[in-house]
């Protein structure tokens, strides 16, 4: 009876230790004394204890920075770049059977397309373009990787970090373009200015009272400043007079 006991424990241990849960976003390869059997799909799963193993892999996209990279580019202008790397697994077969630690082998390859791809290209286009230059790293690393059974998803510029003075000189350039489009601006709009005043100077010379008006509102405008004294260099007289009109007899 006592051995029947502990054979029913030990044949219940046993079918315990075989159990494995698989969930939605992964894959879990069976080996059975090291050899690749299948892949076995998301739920409850029995293997054989001591004769089979699994390796689980996630299906989910998965993120790898890129550390910063010493950068010489093309213009000699020596800068520090990092990034990040969007992937997914498509084929868990490929991925761990193809590479050992493919996190790893795509950090690297990211890390060396860096450098590559913008080394080849002169600062200002590295500033302006990442989302292209981007592109230009994602295409070199999915032509390895494709093999692998990984799908690379996206590849992402995050900083540039330049030299304290480049830095310094890009500022500068920066604001003496700002006082180069101000001072544009203000020319324009004296031009703007200049024309009103002409077209209203033309208004005001075809009527003698509208120079007469315009004089008494100058004063008024003067007259508010009760600090001010008010000089006319010559009698409103001489001021232009509208013409009459002779009536016949």
């Amino acid at each position: 009876m006592s051995a029947l006991f502990v054979f029913t424990i030990v044949f219940l241990l046993f079918l315990l230790a075989g159990i494995r849960i698989v969930f939605e976003y992964k894959r879990a390869l069976k080996f059975r004394f090291g050899k690749y059997m299948k892949i076995l799909n998301p739920g409850f799963r029995w293997i054989i204890p001591i004769v089979d193993t699994i390796q689980v892999v996630d299906i989910r996209v998965i993120t790898i920075n890129i550390i910063s990279q010493e950068v010489m580019t093309e213009d000699n202008v020596p800068c520090s770049i990092d990034g990040v790397v969007f992937f997914k697994i498509y084929d868990p077969e490929k991925a761990v059977l193809e590479v050992e630690e493919f996190s790893f082998a795509i950090t690297q390859l990211s890390q060396a397309a860096l450098r590559d791809v913008c080394g080849k290209v002169e600062l200002d286009t590295i500033l302006s373009k990442r989302e292209e230059m981007g592109k230009n790293i994602k295409s070199i690393v999915e032509q390895e990787t494709h093999e692998w059974g990984i799908e690379i998803i996206d590849v992402k510029i995050k900083d540039i970090q330049l030299p304290e003075n480049m830095r310094r000189m890009m500022a500068n350039q920066a604001e003496a373009e700002r006082s180069r489009r101000a001072r544009i601006i203000l020319a324009q709009a004296e031009e703007q200015a200049a024309g009103k005043l002409l077209e209203a100077g033309l208004q005001i010379d075809k009527s003698p009272s509208a120079i007469k008006l315009r004089l008494y509102q100058t004063l008024s405008n003067i007259a508010s400043e009760k600090n001010s004294t008010i000089l006319f260099p010559f009698p409103e007289e001489v001021l232009p007079k509208k013409s009459k009109k002779k009536s016949g007899k």
